[in-house]
């Protein structure tokens, strides 16, 4: 790489290897971490139950979760997000359009949902919560960026870019001002649960 430390350094994956990713592959980051070398340690995962459990019974300091705390799925708040709070762990919230679900202002019958034909339940959804965000002057992948960063533990977002256009638009999401009504509207109206944001 050119460089002579890294700022934060993921385990990708780990899921079928707790004994070895938790033990010696967080050992082997740790060391790192002590000389110097990386900043910051963590997992990165597409679930929320392992990273808890990195969270809870190792010295990690991030998580990166994809597509796991969207618009469209809060999962997390019943075992990572509250343990990434109470350990002082920062999530690095990523896949935030969902594959791409949430990448649009209105979702097509053919969109793609973990990167396979989204169900139909899914997609009309995605369309309740794009016309509630309509009635608030917002748009779907607007909210899916704002709402992204809204839970105190989560430190930051990535989005995948694949050209400077869609690099613009996620800075541009990222700056807009959301009507704070909307996320009152998406929970009284069932799409989004109570307490989501705490």
């Amino acid at each position: 790489l050119g460089v002579d430390r890294l700022d934060i350094v993921y385990l990708h994956d780990p899921d079928h290897h707790w004994e070895q990713a938790s033990i010696e592959g967080i050992g082997a980051l740790i060391e790192l971490r002590d000389q110097g070398v990386v900043t910051s340690i963590g997992v990165g995962m597409n679930q929320s139950a392992l990273p808890a459990r990195f969270v809870r019974e190792t010295d990690i300091d991030v998580v990166m979760l994809a597509g796991r705390f969207t618009l469209l799925e809060q999962g997390p708040l019943a075992d990572l997000l509250p343990a990434a709070l109470a350990a002082g762990v920062g999530i690095v919230n990523v896949g935030v359009y969902n594959s791409g679900l949430l990448a649009r202002p209105r979702v097509a019958a053919d969109a793609t949902y973990d990167y396979v034909q989204a169900p139909a339940t899914l997609i009309a959804r995605a369309n309740a919560i794009a016309e509630v965000c309509e009635e608030f002057g917002t748009d779907l992948p607007t909210a899916a960026m704002q709402f992204s960063l809204r839970h105190p533990a989560v430190t930051s977002v990535v989005l995948g870019c694949r050209d400077a256009r869609q690099v613009a638009e996620g800075v541009e999401r990222m700056d807009a001002v959301v009507d704070e009504g909307l996320w009152d509207a998406l929970i009284s109206r069932g799409l989004l649960p109570e307490g989501v944001f705490s």
